[in-house]
């Protein structure tokens, strides 16, 4: 039987590609449902959602855990969709704290179903929740979400705060909505002492409102948000860390963070995989091809250290996803919506 607590097992050696890139971080998608329809997620057309059979189950996904942690992974992301939509995911949360001690476990959350599971997020020690938040006005949140939320939103983003966990605004930059709206978002940070991080619109999924009208490159806010405050930049000092650039904001304990996914890529220091909700690895975010794991896990007679040995085998060909992107200028986005990768980036 793998071994996940410790360091006795025999997997335990660490994870890399063909790039020599450690791979401590993986992101793994519970649900493709969502109950918003942001506009740079999802195509405002009807979307066909995974069939329920093929959905990991919780069991699949704590067995799919183990085995990364015993190939040296310690960050683990829930994301979806929208994962509070699935049933039992603060039951699974609960599980995953009980199987390993020491993992760092987070959440990506759109924050409007967050607020009755904040007392589970504190007792299991959720490392961090990263809640989507793209604007301050109500009717222009339910002009990207399709959902008049925003109120509900702010409320359970203050209740998490004062339960003690920590949290990220992530906003997806869009011209002519967030560089109107940047003075706000860094009073918001100053205000709560929160990190507040742009990412660049990424030429993701299609269908969806991806425009280069509408992209916004995270470099214009910062020089921007240096017009309004004095920004310190702040290094990097985990191996774990995301790829934002982190700014600290002068007399508050509020932060910045700059996101360039597109005009500023970050790919050498790339350290992390996706784990679809039907159990696909997704080695790239631009990287169209999926390796299904799913089969290998319902397989009684394939063992864990023969999965582990399997996507030892498939992280060599782990790609640049710049290269990728730049091979994909002609047709500007990469085929799968971010609601079937695993969400939005960071």
């Amino acid at each position: 039987m793998l071994k996940t607590q410790g360091h006795n097992s025999p997997l335990d050696a660490s994870l890399a590609d063909a790039y020599g890139r450690a791979i401590r971080y993986v992101r793994l998608s519970v649900t493709d449902r969502c109950n918003l329809r942001c506009l740079y997620c999802q195509s405002p057309a009807k979307y066909e959602y995974i069939p329920h059979p093929s959905i990991l189950t919780y069991e699949e996904m704590l067995r799919l855990a183990g085995i990364f942690y015993g190939l040296g992974v310690r960050k683990l992301r829930l994301s979806g969709g929208e994962p509070l939509v699935r049933k039992g995911c603060a039951d699974f949360l609960v599980s995953l704290r009980e199987r390993f001690a020491d993992l760092d476990i987070r959440m990506t959350s759109n924050g409007t179903l967050i607020g009755p599971i904040i007392p589970v997020l504190a007792r299991i020690r959720v490392g961090c929740v990263n809640i989507s938040l793209d604007t301050f006005s109500p009717d222009v949140f339910a002009e990207i979400t399709g959902r008049n939320m925003l109120a509900c939103v702010l409320d359970n983003v203050n209740a998490l705060r004062m339960s003690g966990i920590p949290i990220k605004l992530n906003a997806v930059a869009l011209r002519g909505i967030t560089d109107r709206e940047l003075p706000a978002f860094i009073a918001f940070a100053k205000e709560k002492e929160i990190d507040v991080r742009f990412i660049e619109f990424m030429p993701m999924g299609k269908g969806t409102l991806w425009s280069r009208e509408r992209f916004l490159p995270v470099s214009e806010l910062r020089q921007a948000a240096e017009e309004c405050v004095r920004l310190r930049p702040i290094e990097s000092r985990s191996p774990t860390d995301g790829p934002a650039r982190m700014y600290a904001i002068a007399g508050s304990r509020g932060r910045l963070g700059f996101i360039s996914a597109v005009t500023d890529h970050f790919c050498s220091t790339c350290n992390r995989l996706r784990i679809t909700s039907d159990g696909a690895l997704r080695l790239c975010l631009f990287d169209d091809r999926e390796y299904a794991l799913r089969p290998l896990l319902r397989n009684r007679r394939v063992t864990g250290e023969s999965i582990a040995r399997c996507i030892r085998a498939l992280c060599q060909r782990k790609v640049i996803g710049n290269e990728v992107l730049l091979a994909r200028r002609k047709t500007a986005v990469a085929e799968k919506r971010m609601s079937g990768i695993g969400g939005w980036l960071w």
